[in-house]
């Protein structure tokens, strides 16, 4: 007899063939009927407490962020969740959806035993397929005509808002998005966009300041005595400590009298004082510091009607520099005109509960921030999510000029047109790409079903009406029909569903491909026995 080969550790599991594969596609069924729900304008939202803190959102990415998946095969829809919202910043529970529904479509074929590579060729096929249709598809954008695409943008933003907490102010807030988006540089960089929360108020006391706008920071005494507002004004940045330094522990000063100590105390002194009236000698009104600004540094500033902030953020100095120019300085021996920024108007402003420092007008102002109002916490959180995705699209929009109509109207076209090709091929293939056409249509069923409408009764009228050449049609939420959703204004950019689509496919022809799943255990270590020893808690004997 053969003695039996032992390859791995004891205790690994091991399970491969059909049956694993058809347990992961039910793993990512489970996960996709987590975020089903939330698509939509009708969608319900998610409460998830995690360690204390409640979130609640209807974003996808966020969602499967805080969920904390560990299923390795059912991670893979957290990370095109992620990579959906990092790329392109909407559409992120559209790419679970269809990922999970791709699998649902074509687990018949591999319960039946189809091989996965003949399901995953074509998957790709399709994908192949629906890309090139949405490129025929799409509108180009005219981007000499600046109201028309500034109009355009704005309908854009209000389609990415529709499914949020926010949408009853979509109009509000998608002029106050395409606003924030137009002022920045070609490049279009994400953080320069800040966004600040200040609890109280109603959602339309949000403003958009065009400049830098942050927090007060820590102040000592002789704060109040500053100057509020000034116009015209220099701003100094500096990353210098303007206090006296407590003394290191381990310096060590040998004085035989108490003049030499004297001496030693003014000339700590009189460095503070040197580079205090070199900020002045710039003529500097304003003065902000990464590092703490103490309370003889506060005063001097107020006798001479200057205003300082000290323990600025780092990210909010960087955006004041962007916008008002100068240069963020470790001395104060470059101090001179040409270092130092400037800004048409600086105000501190009661915002709410908070006081605020705003500088406007800035002198290359290629920076904004978003000053968010509204209820509770979580809320106010939302709120910035439902923004940064609307931020996002706009970005994209501006980038590729290409826009689809959306509610369903898009995969529905995408449907007719691969169940028309499956026709005309022959083989598994035919069966195939007619499970992935069918898989398409759970977008618009989706859409029907978190709105309460009768999905069935609407997805024929939907195929009646993209059979007859109308490729616009999808669901009218308002209506509980279908209607022309270009004419209705209900648009996102064609990358969005270029992405959702290839992530999706990507996915849903991983988890095809992977036919075992080998867990090793850990090694299971004794945890260390303490020593006994002759203190308390010794045992009895």
């Amino acid at each position: 007899m053969q003695t039996p080969i032992v390859l791995l550790k004891e205790g690994t599991d091991m399970s491969q063939g059909t049956p694993q594969l058809v347990s992961n596609i039910n793993a990512c069924q489970a996960v996709v009927d987590a975020v089903r729900t939330t698509l939509g304008p009708r969608g319900m939202d998610k409460l998830i407490v995690n360690g204390g803190k409640a979130t609640i959102s209807n974003d996808g990415a966020t969602i499967m962020k805080l969920l904390d998946i560990v299923h390795p095969a059912a991670r893979t829809l957290v990370d095109i969740a992620r990579s959906q919202d990092a790329e392109v910043g909407d559409g992120t529970t559209s790419v679970v959806l269809l990922a999970g529904e791709f699998l649902k479509q074509v687990k018949p074929f591999v319960e039946e035993g189809v091989h996965p590579r003949i399901i995953i060729k074509a998957v790709r096929k399709a994908l192949q397929l629906c890309v090139d249709k949405i490129n025929e598809l799409a509108v180009k954008i005219e981007k000499s005509n600046e109201v028309e695409h500034r109009a355009l943008l704005t309908k854009c933003a209000a389609t990415a808002m529709s499914s949020k907490l926010i949408h009853q102010q979509k109009d509000f807030f998608s002029n106050m998005v395409v606003e924030a988006v137009l002022q920045l540089d070609e490049l279009l960089p994400l953080d320069m966009i800040g966004i600040k929360k200040v609890s109280g108020g109603a959602l339309e006391e949000s403003l958009l300041v065009a400049g830098v706008s942050f927090k007060k920071t820590f102040s000592y005494a002789g704060f109040e005595m500053q100057p509020k507002s000034y116009k015209n004004c220099k701003i100094a940045l500096l990353n210098i400590e303007l206090e006296l330094k407590a003394e290191r522990a381990n310096a060590e000063i040998r004085v035989d009298n108490v003049k030499e100590y004297q001496k030693i105390v003014d000339a700590e002194w009189q460095i503070l004082y040197d580079k205090l009236a070199k900020i002045h000698a710039s003529g500097a009104n304003v003065v902000l510091s990464k590092l703490p600004i103490g309370d003889v540094a506060t005063q001097y500033f107020a006798d001479r009607d200057m205003f300082c902030a000290g323990r600025v953020a780092d990210e909010d100095l960087r955006r004041t520099m962007k916008a008002c120019g100068g240069a963020v300085l470790t001395t104060v021996q470059d101090l001179v005109a040409a270092n130092l920024g400037s800004c048409e108007y600086f105000e501190e402003r009661q915002i709410g509960g908070e006081r605020f420092n705003l500088f406007q007008g800035c002198s290359n102002a290629k920076t904004c921030t978003l000053i968010l109002r509204g209820g509770a916490e979580q809320f106010l959180e939302e709120t910035e999510r439902s923004l940064h995705d609307a931020i996002m699209i706009v970005r994209r929009t501006i980038k590729n000029d290409a826009v689809v109509a959306g509610g369903g109207a898009i995969e529905m076209e995408l449907s007719k047109m691969l169940r028309d090709y499956s026709r005309t091929i022959a083989g598994k293939e035919q069966l195939l790409i007619g499970a992935i056409a069918k898989g398409l249509e759970v977008i618009p069923r989706q859409l029907c079903d978190n709105a309460g409408f009768d999905a069935t009764n609407i997805l024929n009228k939907l195929r009646q009406k993209h059979a007859q050449g109308h490729c616009w049609y999808g669901v009218d939420i308002l209506k509980e029909h279908i209607a022309d959703n270009f004419e209705a204004c209900v648009w996102e950019p064609s990358v969005v569903k270029i992405n959702a689509l290839t992530a999706a496919c990507e996915a849903a022809t991983m988890i095809l491909s992977v036919d075992e799943t080998i867990r090793a255990p850990k090694s299971q270590e004794a945890p260390p026995q303490a020593p006994m020893g002759r203190g308390m808690g010794r045992p009895m004997m």
